[in-house]
């Protein structure tokens, strides 16, 4: 872990686009612009530890400053995560953008241990990029007036899998491709059905027919 790049102590403020992400046919965009910024509570006993963990699994993040943007849309205790740790290498995550940090230690340990396994033993090939529609956005849940965990960088919209071999396994493309692909993406759907509080992917309804959404809670919605 390259304390340079994750003082929890020094932390790094980013000038966040926020809710200024663009709409998609997913989940209508709140409407919030950015407002206070504060230093992130890095002190709370719980926030250190997350980050510690984060960093003991072999994660390549920054702690980002809280920031609210107005109309119950925050990221508090977030990190920017680059890259988290598998067992033959770092992995590499793109798009992403504030991501709270309890939600990125479980990604973590889903990419690992769910994904990176199972592309090796079902694939035949060593993960090397996880694909993401990104994390953080101001937005409700799709036909409702409630906001989506995007508002609180507690969702992660995952797209696509690449491998060490140069193939690229997609949701959009995968879900009903070959039986090799088929198996993959299914068995990582159900690995993080063990690990997050939501997920929803193809099956769940067309709205998420190129993507995993998952989901910090408590409870156990998986479909």
């Amino acid at each position: 872990m390259d304390m340079r790049r994750h003082p929890v102590l020094a932390l790094l403020s980013l000038v966040l686009a926020g809710c200024g992400v663009a709409p998609d046919n997913r989940e209508p965009v709140a409407r919030a612009t950015p407002t206070t910024s504060t230093g992130a509570n890095w002190e709370k006993p719980q926030a250190r530890q997350c980050v510690a963990e984060l960093g003991s699994a072999g994660a390549d993040f920054a702690p980002l400053a809280d920031r609210y943007y107005g109309a119950g849309c925050s990221a508090l205790d977030s990190v920017q995560l680059e890259r988290v740790g598998g067992d033959l290498g770092p992995l590499t995550v793109t798009n992403l953008g504030p991501l709270a940090c309890p939600l990125a230690n479980t990604f973590s340990a889903w990419a690992r241990y769910g994904v990176d396994r199972a592309a090796r033993q079902i694939l035949g090939s060593p993960l090397v990029r996880i694909e993401t529609m990104g994390s953080y956005s101001c937005r409700n849940v799709a036909g409702t007036g409630r906001l989506s965990a995007h508002s609180r960088a507690e969702a992660i919209d995952v797209s696509a899998f690449v491998l060490a071999d140069g193939r690229r396994i997609s949701l959009v493309s995968g879900w009903n491709g070959s039986e090799q692909e088929r198996a993959f993406l299914r068995t990582i759907h159900r690995s993080a059905c063990k690990r997050f509080g939501t997920v929803l992917g193809p099956d769940y309804n067309a709205a998420h027919r190129d993507h995993l959404h998952l989901e910090l809670g408590s409870g156990s919605f998986c479909r």
